[in-house]
């Protein structure tokens, strides 16, 4: 029987007066909570720990004696399992990345990483998206010349799940303005400011005012001119009543109840693999309008990414069509954890 040790990292601007004590991007965290979670609730031993660096995994080893350890993300040196597997030779090392590969891009390591750590006795590769499984294992295959057994038992699919704890709302069309959320870490690749161009014009064309929200307190991967433009675009605007909201970050509770007061809900990013935030706004009743780029997202509430126009449209369409919206997307969200419990089950119970 597999016992099952989560391993995440504490962020290196970690501070006990401005972070939750566990000092992590709220994602990763959730992400790897709702997994820990599962795993316990279908019988697996299972538990998460929280590190400062990767001098701090061999005592977390040491006490727990896990068969396996899930690295979330990209932040242990190929080099140290050297000296992890000496000190643990029986453990699996499983690497968990949350990235699709233009996300990856932005990581300068990563490739350097992923193919050192395929020559690593014990270690073993997992994607959370097909797209991610398919063109790691062909990298590595092509690299270590592995037959497909071999690339399918060192690059394994091991998806995200989502506590299935949905809830409804009642919704008033009779404000004078509309709320959209369009939450996450600011960056390139989350595309707020095209979203920003939609959701003024389906505002425009409702005759609402538009308050867009964000949670800016952090900014990544270049993430500063994506900000600032947003600002920009709305400081132009003041007087026409459109207004940009930034919120802090708060605990996971605080942020479920920020995205219940949303009257729509906004993810049409350029990349994803699941999109926690996306479930977070559907868990709490408020439609969702999304890219393709979300594996569980409703294609009639999907948008193009380089589109304005597409955007503002399907923001009209979950506006008029909110409960169909919120019913449709909770099914395929549920759909979708219910898979990903039975592949994380059937995994570790062989």
């Amino acid at each position: 029987m597999a016992k099952i040790l989560f391993v995440l990292k504490r962020r290196e601007d970690y501070n006990a007066t401005l972070h939750s004590n566990i000092g992590l991007s709220t994602g990763l965290y959730n992400s790897a909570s709702f997994m820990n979670n599962m795993l316990l609730e279908h019988g697996i031993d299972s538990k998460m720990s929280v590190v400062t660096d990767n001098n701090c995994i061999d005592r977390e080893v040491t006490a727990h004696k896990p068969t396996h350890v899930i690295i979330e993300a990209l932040w242990v040196t190929p080099t140290k399992f050297t000296v992890l597997q000496k000190l643990h030779p029986s453990v699996t090392w499983i690497i968990r990345l949350h990235s699709e590969m233009p996300f990856m891009a932005g990581e300068g390591m990563a490739m350097d990483w992923l193919g050192d750590y395929s020559s690593c006795k014990n270690v073993i590769v997992a994607c959370n998206a097909p797209r991610m499984l398919r063109e790691t294992r062909m990298y590595l295959q092509i690299k270590n010349k592995w037959p497909d057994t071999i690339a399918e038992q060192r690059v394994i699919y091991l998806p995200n799940y989502y506590p299935q704890d949905y809830k409804r709302k009642k919704f008033n069309k009779n404000k004078d303005y509309v709320d959209i959320g369009c939450f996450g870490a600011i960056r390139p690749l989350k595309n707020h400011l095209m979203q920003a161009f939609g959701s003024i014009e389906f505002a425009e064309n409702i005759g609402k005012k538009l308050r867009f929200h964000v949670n800016a307190g952090r900014i990544e991967m270049n993430g500063q001119a994506a900000i600032n433009n947003l600002k920009g675009l709305f400081q132009q605007l003041e007087d026409h009543g459109h207004q940009l909201i930034n919120h802090e970050w708060t605990p996971r509770e605080g942020f479920l109840k920020l995205c219940g007061n949303m009257d729509i809900g906004l993810q049409v990013s350029f990349s994803e693999t699941f999109n926690i935030v996306g479930a977070d706004i559907i868990s709490q009743g408020v439609p969702l309008v999304a890219s393709t780029e979300i594996p569980w997202a409703v294609t009639a509430f999907t948008a193009d990414a380089t589109n304005s126009i597409d955007i503002a449209n399907k923001l009209k369409r979950a506006y008029n069509f909110s409960q169909i919206n919120v019913w449709a997307n909770q099914k395929t969200l549920a759909n979708y954890t219910n898979n990903t419990a039975k592949i994380w089950y059937k995994y570790f119970r062989q």
